[in-house]
């Protein structure tokens, strides 16, 4: 996303980056990035937290509006949590853990068909 970001502001279509990955997106020079400080896949915060969603897209939008100098970063005032053991174990799989992740995983797809049929 970083370089379509560059591509895109070099078209003069301004662009704003949402993310976790501070080093790299800043490395790649982007004009407007967002640091979330979450595991990476969730730039917008802990899933069907609203509220937190609703003021991470405001504070992008903001950012849109009132940067002032190129390669401008802020930080998202977030945590994930008070237990931020998640570094530790994030994308940890475990061969007895698969199962479980599993049907985990299924649940949420499930969650997410009955999430969407209930907005039609």
């Amino acid at each position: 996303m970083s370089l379509i970001s560059r591509l895109l502001e070099h078209e003069e279509i301004p662009t704003v980056i949402v993310g976790s990955a501070r080093s790299i997106v800043e490395h790649c020079g982007v004009a407007r990035f967002l640091f979330t400080d979450f595991p990476l896949g969730n730039p917008f915060g802990i899933p069907y937290d609203r509220d937190m969603q609703e003021s991470i897209v405001r504070q992008a939008l903001d950012l849109l509006e009132q940067a002032s100098e190129p390669k401008t970063t802020r930080v998202a005032p977030f945590d994930w949590g008070s237990d931020q053991s998640w570094r530790d174990n994030y994308m940890r799989v475990r061969d007895e853990d698969r199962e479980t992740l599993r049907l985990m995983g299924e649940e949420r797809r499930l969650r997410r068909i009955e999430n969407k049929r209930g907005k039609t």
